[in-house]
């Protein structure tokens, strides 16, 4: 027979008969006979994570690597932990209580006296003591000898419990606990239950590391838990590591589950060429469940304090971020470089994105990035990419898409602007702004092997003492789509008409074309220049495949033969000025493009035949895993549109027979290694005009490798544009240490573009990360000739407190492919 006791009434003889009864047989008095015998487990939040599925090799850039305890030990606590015990503290007033004990005396009729390995449980409550006494009437208790204690969110251990079942109250002395929301543990002389969502510890300590060997902990004078809202806060808290304090606040807040809480993130400490020492200790603030904020004060010894920020919101229908960086009265020298003294200026960063859906199918986005100087990423960039930056973009527009009928379409509206960011260049260089533009594309099927489409833009270019123009480019084309299961042929014939509204004194810019050395530019003479050709292109090919086998392990092999004819007419182009176009790099898929030039001032002639054949091995999966390809253009009439080269002149017109050979190779036979290759061969020349290749290992199961060759020539010159090594490393030596390295090298410099050495130490609740590194982040194009910078970065994490800040990380995941 099982006894059940409710909650407020509690029939004293009935279980004392039970308690009589089953004493006879030697047992005690059991209210689950199952559960309560079931082998304790360590929770779901106490396990070690599944492991975090690797980056996919030829990634840009890879997820962060979550926050692992795998290398803690189980807490000793958890040794009374029932994993089968409810997780549902609402239904706490409605359910009944269940006692186990081995000796029960009711001889108080409201008053239970329970010995012996007692147990009370109710819900998601369990208490266990080796004395307990049980008031029915009040639900008060006292537990005495061995309390332990267990609920949704915590075990407690106590020498004396005390408390109201009703209420979830309780006072337990001489405490030690455990979160289950997370590896949050500690001690304190009093611990108490405030209700079933807070409780309270005095004299404590806080600790997400393992029980009884704290490399760090909080100990505070009275810490509070709130499991609602997943914050704990310390008041008069001291945080020590290694027994030795070394930070204290009046109030201190730290999480105790995953979600976001406020309080302090991880703190950086750096040092830089330009910067000086830096030290930063950001700031998280959960004001509400749609937005937050951090904030990031820092302190720069050569420049002086800096107060960043971030703010993020969401809203139903709008999401948007808003990143700023203010520094006032900069100390330091200006850049050897610089075009402005930045010294005793105030210097600052804006970042602002945001996505608004207004109406049906239309929505608002909006990018503003603006700094104060020129200078501003070189001095303050935390990585390469970032100092590197020469220009900042920002738009707006309002953005439609949908479907009209049997037609899809999509329409923009808005407006670009630049700033320069590179002190060795004039503003010149910026491209022009685009104030405002407008774009609108249709594809219109007419049936299932024909449709109609059309691309148009409406573009005003403004920029100070240049020709400046409005444009209006249409470009509507008839396109068919014939296939079969092995072959298809696809016709397109499309119409392009571009015409310009030329302003800003017109006629005092131009070029002449031709080969001119020297020459006097001629002005354009018409002030509304136009353009208007045919555009018609076949595109065809065949697929075939087999079944192959390649070191043992079985294939499909598919070959795929491809031709790609095009014709456009010749138009003479030079009485209309370059706005936003330059000629593309070329590479395979230039091969079956209508254009060679982007933007829409340049449209080439082409009388051109593309051929090209690519073999794929697939695997049993539909996984690709080796792609070669080879081919060329062959042209039957010279190419004659060409873009100025420099002020007076353009290039002559080519007279090829050939383009390049276009070459591309990868393959990734199994999931630890990749290799990724291209190669260029002029005919023409004889020489080759881009090389690169690329291989990637994986090392483990969290490290990698990389070796990359790259090499560009020159056009129309013997001489290579760019020649450079790289290599980067990800390298496991244990559980605990990563080595990590990643150095560029410029064969044409003959020095180092970037190194970067650096270590990550894990363990099962301190993360450290020591990085310094040496790049060069301003270049002068006149003397050709690089400034190049030092750094340190030391981010030390106490896991459970918050997270890296990812002042190192950037350069870490921009700089090493496949990097977590």
């Amino acid at each position: 027979m099982t006894p059940k006791l409710p909650s407020r009434h509690l029939p004293p003889r009935r279980l004392l008969a039970v308690a009589a009864a089953l004493a006879l047989f030697g047992g005690p008095v059991e209210a689950q006979s199952t559960s309560s015998q079931a082998d304790p487990t360590p929770p779901p939040s106490n396990m070690p994570p599944p492991a975090v599925s690797n980056c996919p090799l030829g990634a840009f850039r890879c997820a962060r690597r979550p926050v692992s305890y795998a290398m803690c030990r189980p807490n000793a606590m958890l040794s009374f932990y029932d994993p089968t015990l409810s997780k549902d503290s609402s239904v706490r007033d409605t359910s009944n209580t269940y006692v186990t004990a081995q000796r029960v005396d009711s001889s108080n009729q409201s008053i239970y006296h329970l010995e012996g390995d007692v147990k009370l449980e109710r819900a998601d409550q369990r208490l266990q003591a080796d004395v307990t006494d049980y008031n029915n009437d009040t639900t008060d208790y006292d537990a005495r000898g061995n309390v332990r204690y267990q609920e949704v969110g915590q075990l407690v251990s106590a020498d004396h419990m005390r408390g109201n079942q009703d209420a979830s109250t309780a006072t337990a002395d001489n405490v030690a606990y455990q979160m289950l929301t997370n590896r949050g543990n500690g001690v304190a002389t009093q611990g108490q239950l405030l209700d079933d969502q807070r409780s309270r510890y005095l004299g404590a300590t806080y600790s997400t590391c393992d029980v009884g060997n704290h490399v760090w902990e909080i100990r505070a004078k009275d810490i509070r838990m709130d499991k609602e809202t997943g914050e704990g806060v310390a008041h008069n808290a001291t945080m020590y590591l290694y027994n030795v304090p070394f930070f204290w606040l009046p109030t201190f807040t730290f999480p105790i589950n995953d979600e976001r809480k406020t309080g302090f993130l991880t703190p950086s400490l750096g040092n830089s060429s330009r910067g000086g020492f830096m030290l930063s200790a950001p700031y998280y603030l959960n004001l509400a469940p749609n937005y937050d904020a951090t904030l990031d004060p820092r302190i720069y010894t050569e420049r002086g304090v800096m107060l960043a920020g971030e703010f993020r919101y969401l809203i139903p229908g709008t999401l948007g971020q808003i990143n700023f960086e203010y520094l006032p009265h900069d100390r330091g020298d200006s850049a050897p470089d610089s075009v402005a003294n930045t010294k005793d200026t105030d210097r600052w960063l804006l970042k602002y994105n945001d996505y608004s859906h207004i109406y049906g199918p239309w929505s608002f986005y909006t990018s503003i990035n603006r700094a104060s100087d020129r200078n501003y990423l070189r001095d303050f960039g935390n990585d390469l990419y970032t100092s590197a930056t020469g220009t900042l973009a920002s738009s707006t527009y309002v953005n439609g898409s949908g479907k009209w009928g049997a037609a899809f379409w999509n329409a923009q509206f808005g407006a670009d602007y630049y700033q320069n960011l590179d002190p060795s260049l004039p503003d010149t260089v910026l491209q022009y702004k685009r104030w405002p533009r407008a774009a609108f594309n249709v594809d219109w099927p007419i049936n299932r092997w024909l449709e109609f489409g059309a691309s148009t833009e409406a573009v005003a270019f403004r920029k100070e003492d240049v020709v400046e123009g409005n444009r209006l480019d249409l470009y509507p084309y008839l396109a068919a789509d014939f296939r079969g299961a092995s072959w298809y042929v696809k016709p397109k014939l499309a119409y392009r008409y571009t015409t310009y509204d030329l302003t800003g004194q017109y006629n005092m810019y131009g070029y002449t074309p031709g080969i001119l050395s020297p020459g006097v530019a001629t002005p354009f003479t018409s002030r509304t220049p136009s353009r208007s050709l045919p555009v018609v292109s076949l595109d065809s090919g065949l697929v075939f495949d087999r079944y192959t086998s390649l070191f043992g392990t079985s294939y499909t092999q598919t070959l795929e033969p491809r031709l790609y004819y095009l014709y456009v007419p010749y138009r003479n182009q030079d009485n209309i000025p370059l706005f936003d176009t330059n000629l593309m790099s070329f590479d395979s898929w230039q091969l079956f493009t209508p254009n060679m030039y982007s933007g829409a001032d340049r449209q080439m002639n082409a009388n051109n035949l593309s051929a090209a054949l690519t073999t794929r091995l697939l695997d049993d999966n539909g996984v690709e895993r080796l792609s070669a390809s080879f081919g060329q253009i062959r042209y039957f009439t010279q190419q004659r549109v060409q873009l100025p080269n420099g002020v007076n002149t353009v290039t002559p017109a080519t007279n090829w027979s050939g383009s390049d050979y276009a070459v591309d190779f990868t393959t990734q036979l199994n999931d630890d290694w990749k290799v990724m290759s291209q190669y260029q061969w002029n005919p023409n020349t004889s020489l080759t005009d881009l090389g690169a290749i690329t291989f990637q290992k994986r090392i483990k199961t969290d490290g990698i490798v990389n070796f990359s060759y790259r090499y560009r020539r020159q056009p129309g010159t013997n001489a290579p544009l760019l020649e450079q090594y790289d290599a980067s490393v990800v390298y496991p030596v244990s559980d605990r240490w990563r080595l990590i390295g990643h150095w560029t090298y410029s064969v044409l410099d003959k020095k180092t573009v970037e190194a970067l050495a650096g270590v990550e130490y894990d363990t099962c609740c301190v993360a450290l990360r020591l990085v310094g590194r040496h790049y060069v982040n301003t270049y002068d194009y006149t003397t050709q000739i690089g400034s190049a910078y030092n750094s340190v970065m030391l981010e030390i994490q106490f896991k459970g407190m918050g997270g890296f800040t990812g002042q190192s990380e950037n350069a870490l995941r921009n700089g090493i492919l496949g990097y977590q």
